[in-house]
């Protein structure tokens, strides 16, 4: 895992998901990172409700262990066209984010995210190795 700021954890990986809706139905998705000073961005995607991959873009922030973005679907037809608010919370060993996903006032649930296990120990491995 990378340090960024203050000894804080670095957001930039590949993290895997879950959102949750109301009736308890989840989706599986796979985001990518890339945090830059306080800035989010990154993709998103997912099994779409039709069986198809639903593509996304993220742009958002981070204070501390704020950690906000909104989602946009690249196609946009009926059940993809409002973006996705996303807002919750990084673990202290920075290995989660945990929080609630709301599409205006129209649909709500929780969301958890957890970095890529095999991208932490990657990370981890180069970083303990000797500079050439």
């Amino acid at each position: 895992m990378t340090e960024a700021r203050g000894g804080e954890k670095d957001l930039t990986g590949i993290w895997n998901g879950l959102y949750t809706y109301p009736d308890g139905k989840s989706v599986a998705f796979v985001a990518t990172l890339i945090e830059s000073g306080s800035s989010l961005s990154g993709t998103t995607h997912e099994r779409g409700l039709l069986g198809n991959t639903a593509y996304a873009t993220l742009a958002g922030s981070r204070q501390d262990s704020a950690v906000s973005f909104i989602k946009k679907y690249e196609k946009h037809r009926f059940l993809y066209k409002n973006p996705v608010v996303y807002e919750g919370t990084l673990s202290s060993d920075g290995t989660e984010i945990e929080g609630r996903w709301a599409i205006g006032k129209i649909l709500s649930g929780k969301f958890l995210m957890i970095r890529s296990s095999s991208q932490t120990a990657k990370a981890e491995t180069k970083l303990s190795e000797p500079v050439p």
